[in-house]
C-alpha cells in the first residue's frame, strides 16, 4: 500500500511498472540501476531496461528517490529515504546513519561561514569505514 500512496502522492500516475520499481526499492533500500533492473526482472520480465530507468529518473525528479555516490565501488547508487541523512559505507553495503545533531551542527557551522540555512537543500555526510574493519 505504501508504493502505491507514494506514487501518488509524488503527482505521479500509478502503473503497475512504477509499483513494481517502488517495491523493489522498498526492498533494496540502496542500490546501483543493475540490481534494481535485476530486481524488478525477477518478479516481471515484461519489464523493460529503458522503462526501468525511465522509472528511476521520474522517481528521481519526483523527489521519491534520491542519489548517493559510493567512493569503492564508484557507482551512483539509488536511495529510498530521501530526507536529510547520511550513510556509512561497509564495503559494497551502504546503511542509513541518522544522527540529528550531527546534521545540525554542520548546519550551525555553515551559518557561521555566512551560508544562510534556507539556502541549504540537504546535509549528508559520507562515512567509508575502514577496510580492516568489514
Amino acid at each position: 500500500m505504501e508504493a502505491i500512496d507514494k506514487i501518488r502522492e509524488a503527482g505521479l500516475k500509478l502503473t503497475p511498472q512504477r509499483k513494481a520499481v517502488y517495491e523493489a526499492m522498498m526492498e533494496l533500500r540502496h542500490a546501483p540501476i543493475e540490481a534494481i533492473i535485476s530486481c524488478v526482472q525477477s518478479k516481471d520480465k515484461e519489464i523493460t531496461l529503458s522503462t526501468v530507468y525511465r522509472i528511476l529518473d521520474s522517481f528521481y525528479k519526483a523527489g521519491l528517490l534520491s542519489q548517493v555516490y559510493h567512493p569503492q565501488t564508484n557507482k551512483c547508487y539509488y536511495d529510498i529515504t530521501v530526507h536529510s541523512h547520511h550513510h556509512l559505507f561497509y564495503g559494497q553495503q551502504i546503511v542509513d546513519y541518522e544522527d540529528p545533531e550531527l546534521t545540525q551542527l554542520i548546519r550551525q557551522h555553515l551559518e557561521k561561514k555566512n551560508l544562510v540555512s534556507a539556502d541549504i537543500e540537504k546535509i549528508q555526510v559520507q562515512i567509508t569505514v575502514n577496510k580492516s574493519l568489514i
